[in-house]
């Protein structure tokens, strides 16, 4: 599916390289892995190759694709549950998701609503958390930097 030096985001974790494909045997199991450098916090994880799909790893969006984040980024925000664990819990799905566009969402609302009420220790988390998904991915799409693309997110939040 992936090869050596393929460029792919990882759900919940963000945007990272392959580096290798790898044979374990781990609780007396042998499955192949691909090990995956994430782009931020130079640390490596192991998916096992079976369940690339199930977890929805996926290869990192193209440059009109990005452009399309960033009219999200812009954009108004969409309807929210005023209900703080409601709308936590739909937030926590759309990141969870991997797609781009619905990470993109969740880092817009929750910048709007920082600004117009404030966020909770959790939402906080939550926000920067998608912001950090959101820039590996922008990072590596563009091969730009990591700070470049928070402050590209920052731009477009206003």
């Amino acid at each position: 599916m992936f090869n050596i030096g393929d460029k792919v985001v990882y759900p919940m974790h963000g945007a990272g390289i392959i580096e290798a494909i790898e044979e374990k045997e781990i609780l007396g199991e042998k499955q192949k892995y691909y090990v995956m450098r994430m782009h931020f916090k130079n640390m490596k994880v192991m998916i096992p190759i079976k369940s690339v799909k199930a977890i929805g790893v996926r290869q990192v969006v193209s440059d009109e694709e990005i452009e399309q984040v960033f009219k999200i980024l812009r954009g108004e925000k969409s309807k929210m549950p005023a209900n703080w664990n409601h709308r936590y819990r739909a937030n926590m799905e759309k990141i969870k998701s991997g797609n781009i566009f619905q990470v993109a969402e969740v880092v817009r609302n929750l910048g709007l609503r920082e600004k117009e009420k404030g966020l909770s220790t959790g939402e906080r988390r939550m926000f920067e958390n998608a912001k950090q998904i959101l820039a590996s991915e922008i990072a590596l799409s563009k091969n730009i930097d990591e700070m470049s693309a928070h402050r590209m997110i920052e731009r477009a939040l206003g």
